[in-house]
């Protein structure tokens, strides 16, 4: 008798669980991922965004980047964005790297989402996603340069079990091309890939799940020149700390891939070893 009082109780706390909850906002519920939802009409909010990226095949490598955006929710369907970045390297012994301990203002970024289909009106929801950007300072080695890329993601998500389980599915392109303010030399490279995630709610204010990315490096904007490719994974928490707020962590971790210019195992030249985000946010 008593399995089924507990199993009884379950049901009924997990029911509570749900009935409390008002539909699950997926527009910052993922770490490096994208959600199709864009905020409420004229809502604007503070974001702070640091990413660490740590680990290459041998040597001391870490490299951090401060993200700060407003963003401003136009109409419905329709976000903006702008982003200021500061990034910071340390580097030692890392062959093919030039040791570095340094931080900058890296650079500017605007970002356009546009939501065609709504979640509550269809089947999944669906949006665009452009993020034209600016930047002073070398993603990989901190080296100083010019450089001008673009983000774009088409972005999916659905509600597996509704206001519980939500899924979300990216597909990538990153161009950019860049100068050395140091060699003078103009590079071009390109990114694809795909991310998915699965967050599952454990509370009217608690998500938890996790993240998996397969991204393609290339020498060129066209996808000639293939360089490498890595596979991450990694777990994800997210927590409503307040009606106006929130934080996020996430880790990623490459657990395959592999570089045309290195014969060891993952990709370290083009990618990292690990990968982490701590997001918080504030709406006013």
């Amino acid at each position: 008798m008593k399995p089924m009082l507990l199993i009884v109780a379950a049901i009924v706390a997990f029911g509570s669980i749900l009935a409390r909850a008002d539909g699950i906002d997926t527009e910052h519920l993922f770490g490096f991922t994208i959600g199709t939802d864009v905020g409420e009409l004229g809502e604007k909010e503070l974001e702070s965004n640091l990413l660490s990226r740590l680990g290459k095949r041998a040597g001391s490598y870490s490299a951090l980047s401060q993200v700060l955006s407003l963003e401003y929710t136009t109409n419905q369907n329709l976000r903006l964005e702008v982003s200021a970045v500061g990034a910071y390297h340390d580097i030692a012994g890392v062959p093919g790297l030039d040791d570095r301990r340094r931080g900058a203002f890296d650079g500017l970024s605007f970002d356009i989402r546009y939501r065609i289909l709504d979640r509550a009106n269809a089947p999944f929801g669906l949006m665009i996603d452009a993020e034209p950007r600016w930047s002073r300072v070398d993603e990989v080695s901190g080296e100083p340069v010019d450089r001008y890329g673009v983000d774009l993601a088409l972005v999916a998500d659905k509600e597996l079990v509704p206001n519980c389980i939500v899924a979300a599915f990216n597909l990538i392109y990153l161009p950019e091309i860049a100068h050395s303010r140091v060699t003078g030399i103009w590079s071009r490279q390109a990114t694809i890939g795909l991310a998915t995630a699965l967050m599952a709610q454990i509370g009217p204010d608690l998500f938890v799940g996790t993240e998996a990315r397969y991204l393609r490096s290339y020498d060129g904007l066209g996808l000639d020149g293939f360089a490498g490719h890595g596979f991450f994974v990694g777990p994800t928490i997210y927590a409503k700390l307040s009606e106006r707020s929130w934080i996020l962590l996430a880790w990623s971790v490459q657990v395959a891939g592999w570089s045309v210019d290195d014969p060891g195992p993952l990709d370290l030249r083009n990618f990292e070893r690990h990968q982490a985000t701590l997001k918080f946010g504030f709406t006013f």
